[in-house]
Formats: structure tokens, sequence, C-alpha cells
């Protein structure tokens, strides 16, 4: 599995022959790349906060992945054809060519920016493996996990982490709007993963993060997990 940050919640994920992005927002610091220089299979939307939805419409040729709400939102706002969308939610699993993609929570707000009144569905998180994590226990699979924006919750420790069992995390962690270091810390250690990555940072003033702050909490609190920061466009191979 091959994990590409694309700066903010960007990411790009490959796994087996398939491409997935995550929260297509390329207007950011840390990238130097371009929407149209992409070409995934999948585009993956947590939520719908314009920093995590405002290039879904580059992707036209894609398959939109979301909340039912969210995905009838970027076929009305975005020129998203209906029949390239798939609307699941909470807990539900599909598969999307070689990966099998679980709809979590998120702890966090969505309201939509528009000049008329939008649902965009509860706001997620996404577990992304080469099994199925809901029927097979596989300690040979490979899972990520993109936490989406999000407080720390309970559900890291009671579901996501035991019963998902993912191996690699995107954690949020310029604070303000979602988690900062501390809570991102605690999150990784909850979901005993073996790798935490933060994401979700210095695209503005209020969510600038010194990573080394990331790193020292991530050594205090969750010593069996090693941090990853990666620099915007890097990638990250876990096998």
């Amino acid at each position: 599995m091959e994990l590409t940050w694309h700066g903010h919640s960007t990411w790009q994920v490959e796994l087996g022959g398939t491409t997935l992005l995550i929260d297509p927002f390329f207007d950011n610091p840390k990238t130097e790349m371009a929407p149209e220089e992409l070409d995934p299979e999948y585009v993956l939307l947590t939520h719908g906060h314009m920093d995590h939805i405002a290039d879904a419409g580059a992707f036209t040729d894609a398959t939109v992945a979301t909340t039912p709400e969210l995905a009838g939102f970027v076929v009305d706002e975005y020129g998203i054809d209906e029949e390239n969308t798939i609307g699941f939610n909470l807990g539900g699993t599909v598969e999307l060519g070689d990966a099998f993609v679980t709809m979590v929570q998120a702890d966090h707000t969505n309201g939509m920016e528009t000049s008329y009144e939008y649902s965009g569905g509860p706001p997620a998180g996404y577990v992304i493996s080469d099994t199925n994590p809901t029927k097979v226990a596989d300690e040979e699979s490979e899972t990520f996990y993109h936490a989406g924006d999000t407080a720390l919750m309970s559900e890291m420790k009671d579901v996501i982490g035991p019963f998902l069992e993912p191996d690699v995390a995107a954690l949020p962690a310029g604070d303000h709007f979602t988690m900062g270091p501390l809570q991102a810390s605690i999150a990784a250690d909850w979901l005993d993963v073996d790798y935490a990555m933060p994401m979700h940072y210095d695209s503005m003033a209020v969510i600038e993060l010194d990573t080394r702050d990331f790193e020292r909490a991530i050594e205090g609190n969750a010593p069996g997990v090693e941090p990853v920061i990666l620099d915007g466009d890097e990638s990250f191979t876990y096998e």
C-alpha cells in the first residue's frame, strides 16, 4: 500500500491496482500538484467543508464515494454524474476495486457552505484495507485509517482499533478545528497502529504546527507507534 500526502487532508492511496483520492483540496501550501495531474478511479469525501471537497469537480471520470447526502451535493454543485457516485453510510463497507472501504464516525461538524441549506450527512473517516475488515481479522492485511476531521473519541478505542485493526493512521493534528498533537497521540495509542502521520495543519495560520510537537506527543503517549512526518507530495509505503 502506497500513501501519498498532498497536504491538508488530501491523500492518494494506491492499493493493488486501485487508486483512491481522499478529500481533494489542492489550494494548500504543502502541494505542488494540480488536480488534473492525478487520475484516481475513486474519490472519497469525509465531509462537506470546502477544504475537503473544493476540487471534487476535477475528477468527473472517477467514482465519488461518500454519504448519500454529500453524493447528492456534488452531483448538484460539481457536475458529477449521478451514475458515478456511491452513497453509503457509517458502519458500511463498500468494495472499490481492490480496496475494501469502511466508513467510520468522525466527531466534527458538517455545514455546507452554499447560498441555500444542504445536509451533508454525518462527517466520517475511512478505513481502507486489502481485506474486508468487518469479516476478516487478518494480521497480514494492509489497512489505512484516514480519520477525517475529528476530535478524540472513544470510538477509536472501542471500535476502530480493535475491530477494524488499522496499521497506519493519518490523524488531524493542527488543533483549533480538530485534534491537536496531544489528542492525536492518544488516538494513536488507542488505535494501536504501527505508524501515525499528522495531517490538517499549516494550511492557514490558526492550524500551524511544529511537527516536533507531534513526534514528542507520540513518543510520550503512544510509545509503540512510530511517527511519520511527510513532506507535501511525499509517499510512504506500508507492506
